[in-house]
């Protein structure tokens, strides 16, 4: 057997056995670096992160940062355990952090680790608003998309050096690297990324309704992020994100089923 061959059948193993699953979809997963290596790597990144950065302590909105954070976290324990993911969420080590920044971002590390900067808070508005993006940063976290996207990028990058071994001739090899790296970006990689986008605003949604914050404040944001760019967005095909339009429609059909969800917990009134 070529050796191209046997690199593949060991690739196509690895990747099958290799695998973890979403408990919010219920669907198979690449997991090529499991969570007990991602994890430490996380914890130890976030840890230098706060040394190199100024957080913010002691103020209402740091208060609300963990506020927001552990009632999100709190509502996904509910969740999991619900629908028979008990411990499930036993190695994270949740951690919620106010940075004094004027990036409109906000991101939460594998293992749970947050971040807020304070330049988002204006577009966040008010505590709803906060728990409408930690809701979906947290989610990212939950179906360990980080987790993904690395495996994903390993399986993009053996392709194209086994492409580059199998392929002798370089007038056919160059065509190959080029042709490979725009098409696997824009068709694989670029669709992969805004799935994960729209798969985090519905679970970031569910747990922002069960942790009784109104599930429409995700729309709205969403409103007021699009008006923040002056609606100038990269096309949706070209960008790691789903467009603006896009996303709030997708966001303003979703609370009704996150309200229902919700009252599976007892929540029925929300802030």
């Amino acid at each position: 057997m070529k050796l191209k061959n046997i690199l593949l059948i060991i690739g196509v193993v690895a990747i099958i056995s290799a695998c973890a699953v979403n408990p919010f979809t219920g669907k198979k997963t690449m997991a090529l670096v499991p969570n007990s290596q991602l994890f430490p790597t996380a914890f130890a990144q976030y840890d230098q992160f706060l040394t190199e950065n100024k957080v913010v302590k002691g103020t209402k909105e740091a208060e609300m940062v963990t506020r927001v954070g552990q009632k999100i976290a709190v509502a996904a324990e509910r969740w999991l355990t619900a629908n028979g993911h008990v411990g499930y969420l036993n190695d994270y080590k949740w951690e919620y952090n106010l940075v004094d920044d004027k990036t409109v971002n906000a991101w939460c590390m594998p293992g749970g680790k947050i971040v807020v900067y304070t330049g988002i808070l204006p577009i966040a508005k008010d505590e709803t608003g906060l728990a409408a993006i930690m809701g979906h940063e947290v989610a990212h976290a939950l179906a360990n998309h980080g987790q993904q996207r690395m495996s994903a990028a390993y399986v993009q990058q053996g392709v194209a050096i086994a492409g580059n071994i199998a392929i002798k001739d370089e007038q056919s090899r160059n065509a190959f690297n080029q042709y490979y790296g725009i098409g696997s970006q824009v068709g694989v990689m670029l669709p992969f990324s805004r799935s994960h986008e729209t798969e985090a605003d519905k679970i970031g949604l569910y747990l922002m309704a069960i942790a009784g914050y109104n599930p429409a404040e995700g729309a709205e944001l969403w409103k007021r992020m699009s008006a923040l760019s002056n609606g100038q967005s990269t096309p949706e095909l070209l960008s790691t994100h789903p467009s603006n339009a896009s996303r709030i429609a997708n966001l303003e059909a979703l609370a009704p089923k996150a309200r229902e969800e919700a009252k599976k917990f007892g929540v029925t009134t929300f802030k």
